[in-house]
């Protein structure tokens, strides 16, 4: 668990570990230069119970807390926390149950529900919506592409699998994105879920809402290059759909990465006009391309739903 001036929800979090149902766990706390009181609460609470223990980072930032922890840490069965986060009291005790009653080549996961002490943005109860639905199936990578289908906080693995993941070695952000890419490309199944396992504080001092780690760009650059590695065919035509500014960035992308495409959108006063050296096609060209890939970054989900009566081929969502 990575801790930075995190002790306005420390305690909390602590306290919903200590009370788990589940009782063989230790906690590798990592104090990562700390400038409020994190480093006392922790080892106060690491004073009182021997399963808590509390490390300094060896590096800087998220990354290496992570690794620094993995290093110390015994456990067979490897899970991650956020420190201002809670868990339910049963959580350590089904997910362990659920990956060992599915075995090595599994993660287990668990629904999520988020909360916080003003209004919850409506962008959060629809991802927790929509991420929730992919767990209760374990369907969580038919939609990898649109955001990350493995909840950073809220997995476990066996420990054997996670190494052969590479566990926390790449230094590519966004990192909990990144790993769950690599649990799809090692071909881990997810193992469905229908409890909620764990409440995410929403708050303005959130590191996924400030640092630039985390910024839009990232995610894009991030998916694309997944993408390249694992799913895109050179064989076959690539389609972008959409000219907002998602499909902008990816078209530059794209282009920067020498992969022809066509470009489509649905824009009147975008089609037949020159864009990063592409000219904008109309969405009737979709039916003179011959088994493409799509590359769709309408966000928008009625437009999405009028694209899904017109797209063919193999479609991959980028928003």
């Amino acid at each position: 668990m990575p801790v930075k001036n995190a002790a306005p929800f420390l305690d909390e979090c602590l306290r919903s570990i200590i009370d788990q149902t589940e009782s063989n766990w230790e906690l590798l706390a990592i104090d990562d230069g700390s400038t409020d009181s994190s480093a006392e609460i922790l080892h106060q609470h690491a004073s009182t119970d021997q399963r808590i223990k509390v490390f300094s980072n060896n590096g800087n930032g998220i990354i290496d807390a992570l690794r620094t922890a993995y290093t110390a840490s015994h456990g067979k069965l490897i899970t991650r926390m956020d420190a201002d986060d809670r868990m339910t009291a049963n959580k350590l005790e089904v997910l362990k149950k659920n990956i060992l009653t599915a075995g090595q080549g599994n993660v287990a996961v668990g629904q999520v529900a988020y909360f916080a002490e003003g209004k919850l943005g409506d962008g959060y109860r629809k991802y927790e919506q929509w991420l929730n639905a992919l767990t209760a199936t374990g369907s969580n990578y038919t939609d990898i592409y649109r955001e990350c289908v493995i909840p950073s906080p809220c997995w476990m693995v066996h420990r054997d699998d996670l190494d052969r993941c590479g566990a926390f070695e790449p230094i590519t952000y966004p990192e909990d994105y990144d790993l769950c890419f690599r649990f799809y490309e090692a071909g881990l199944a997810v193992v469905p879920c229908n409890a909620v396992l764990h409440h995410w504080r929403d708050h303005s001092a959130r590191t996924s809402r400030n640092h630039p780690h985390y910024a839009d760009n990232r995610f894009l650059e991030l998916k694309l290059n997944w993408f390249l590695r694992l799913d895109h065919d050179p064989q076959r035509p690539l389609v972008l759909w959409g000219a907002g500014e998602k499909g902008k960035k990816l078209a530059q992308l794209l282009s920067s990465h020498g992969i022809a495409f066509h470009w489509i959108c649905n824009n009147p006063n975008k089609i037949g006009k020159e864009i990063y050296g592409s000219v904008m096609q109309a969405p009737e060209s979709l039916s003179t391309i011959n088994h493409p890939q799509v590359i769709v970054s309408v966000a928008n989900p009625h437009e999405q739903a009028e694209l899904n009566a017109q797209l063919t081929g193999e479609v991959f969502y980028f928003c």
